[in-house]
């Protein structure tokens, strides 16, 4: 990137990141690291025109959930899919195509001014959940 006059780097984190997991210490103590080190490469990297941010999901449905439930609820998994659904505030887990949307954003030209930024994309977790 130096090489071509700078570029855009998005790392994966997860609001683990800044909310911390029950029982996902290992989990949440590595998303805050990747957290750590976005903040580390934007300042080291600024004057090199290379822009660094993350991105922080919360509950996407992936083949990961899938597998998670028929491993763990294979009688009920539309019940466990609905209640695991319903602990986002927005009442759904978010889609793969939604982060990736935002991701394409934070590396494209109209995103030229952002570097050094966490972006939770949460469906409402950190700030509204109530639990």
């Amino acid at each position: 990137m130096k090489k071509s006059a700078g570029g855009s780097i998005v790392n994966m984190s997860s609001i683990a990141a800044v909310t911390g997991l029950a029982d996902r210490f290992a989990f949440s103590m590595s998303k805050g690291a990747v957290q750590a080190m976005t903040y580390s490469i934007a300042k080291d990297y600024i004057l090199d025109n290379i822009r660094c941010n993350a991105v922080g999901p919360a509950r996407i449905h992936t083949q990961l959930v899938d597998g998670y439930l028929e491993k763990h609820y294979p009688d009920n998994k539309e019940e466990m899919y609905q209640k695991l659904s319903k602990t986002q505030p927005i009442g759904r887990m978010g889609e793969p195509e939604e982060v990736a949307h935002l991701i394409a954003y934070l590396c494209s030209d109209s995103a030229t001014f952002i570097t050094g930024s966490f972006y939770p994309i949460d469906g409402g977790f950190i700030t509204l959940n109530t639990d």
